[in-house]
């Protein structure tokens, strides 16, 4: 608990209007996507970075936990203070300082709304790749602090693939400016890098420099429909051995294609058992000789139906539907785990055996979706929270997928991050001295443990 005094002095460092104490904002701010909550003591808005500092200085100080929070998009807990203490949302933070074509960078803070910088950057002919499906809400500070991956990440890479530099401020209150405004730079230890991805962990973020490319001149849309799981999954495979590395290639199983036709009206044809969306771009004559190969390449690989999309309204009538299809599962059942595991690409067919396997043998329906290009596929287990049961087999289930997952030498996180919901599971993948070492980064950037306690480590033990 956050004494009453100590309320007051964050009070007088952001102004009274900028924090809050009303028990229907702390609930709000006290939850995220991943339907986890807790109450904090109090939300604080700090309108810079000067604030910023202040309010770490004296969490620090008094030992109060702080948690850093975007817009609340995260999937595994990242932003629930769990321990209670001060929320500091970002929400003040959204600018887009300034545009750099001659360089082909962007300065912007980290409350800007990631579709809102993507629609800036592309009015000047500028392009920022990454992608991720609540771009539409999420923000480019929680998605440096989760490395968010999304739909563009088999040519373009993920978030932190574009982030060249970062003012930061430590749990301490000291202010710094990480990493470089060039394509190169090697000065010691990539800070950059190691901030970015660390969940508000290690500190928070004021500022960040990152890198445009120019805008593709054109894009092609594609669909097909499979009969079956193999057959798509196979058929990614074979596009990219012919040499075509698609912008986007997603991937929808029957359970997927099923919720978002009923809730898009997109046509299915009949005895089809899985989607593939496909995108690619860049210049026009080579964006139409690449689509005609990936039409030959899915036919050959069983299609039973391929269609190029044209117009501007079919191609983005597609992705909408592609960005519902999260929300759409809850036709399914009212409740569900959402897991963003990873295998190699040559591992899909076995990983959608596997599924099957899984899904039979504990009696919960699975439906899986996600980016096929890189072996990213989220894996929904659908249940009922109230039917007794039914959450145990659902972690049993997890528990069961992710040490597959790690036999096929995948990840159990892609996007989304540890957070909370993955700590328990996190030495699956790394070793306990892989642990004890982020551990004891974690101690050297903040020495009182108060910047967003209770994610990514099971327990204050694992140092």
């Amino acid at each position: 608990m956050i004494p009453g005094p100590t309320i007051e002095t964050l009070r007088s460092i952001v102004g009274p209007a900028h924090l809050k104490t009303a028990e229907a904002v702390l609930r709000e701010y006290g939850a995220d996507a991943s339907k986890l909550s807790a109450v904090p003591d109090a939300v604080v808005f700090p309108g810079n970075t000067q604030q910023v500092a202040r309010i770490l200085r004296l969490a620090t100080e008094m030992g109060f936990p702080v948690i850093p929070r975007g817009a609340g998009s995260g999937m595994t807990g990242g932003a629930v203070p769990v321990e209670g203490g001060l929320v500091i949302a970002m929400t003040r933070f959204d600018q887009i300082l300034a545009i750099d074509p001659d360089n082909l960078i962007v300065h912007v803070e980290p409350g800007v709304i990631t579709g809102h910088l993507q629609k800036t950057v592309e009015e000047v002919g500028l392009f920022y790749p990454p992608d991720p499906a609540s771009l539409h809400i999420s923000t480019i500070g929680g998605n440096v602090a989760e490395c968010a991956g999304g739909l563009r990440a088999v040519k373009y890479g993920v978030t932190r693939d574009y982030v060249l530099g970062l003012e930061i401020v430590l749990p301490t209150g000291e202010m710094l400016h990480t990493g470089v405004e060039t394509m190169k730079g090697v000065a010691g230890y990539d800070l950059t890098r190691l901030i970015t991805g660390s969940e508000g962990t290690l500190a928070v973020i004021t500022a960040m420099t990152l890198r445009l490319i120019p805008k593709p001149e054109a894009t092609q849309t594609m669909i097909a429909f499979f009969p079956d799981v193999s057959s798509a999954v196979q058929t990614v495979s074979a596009i990219i051995r012919n040499r075509i590395t698609p912008t986007i290639l997603e991937f929808l199983d029957k359970c997927c294609i099923d919720c978002v036709r009923q809730e898009m009206g997109l046509y299915m044809p009949d005895g089809a058992g899985a989607m593939l969306l496909i995108e690619v771009d860049g210049d026009r004559d080579l964006v139409a000789r690449n689509a005609d190969i990936i039409g030959g390449v899915c036919r050959s690989g069983g299609a039973i139906w391929f269609e190029a999309a044209d117009g501007e309204e079919a191609p983005d009538r597609l992705w909408e539907a592609r960005r519902n299809v999260s929300p759409a599962l809850f036709r399914l059942k009212p409740h569900k785990i959402s897991e963003d595991i990873v295998v190699p690409r040559s591992r899909m067919p076995d990983l959608g055996v596997f599924l099957d396997a899984l899904s039979d043998k504990h009696g919960l329906p699975i439906a899986a979706f996600g980016h096929a290009g890189d072996g990213n596929i989220h894996v929904n287990i659908m249940l009922d929270r109230d039917i007794p049961g039914q959450v145990e087999t659902a972690e049993i289930m997890i528990e069961e997928l992710f040490r597959q997952v790690i036999r096929m030498r995948g990840t159990i996180t892609g996007e989304h991050g540890i957070g909370m919901t993955k700590a328990p599971y996190l030495e699956m993948e790394i070793p306990r001295a892989g642990i004890q070492l982020m551990a004891r980064i974690k101690q050297a950037f903040d020495p009182k443990g108060i910047l967003n306690p209770g994610k990514i480590f099971r327990n204050s033990l694992d140092t």
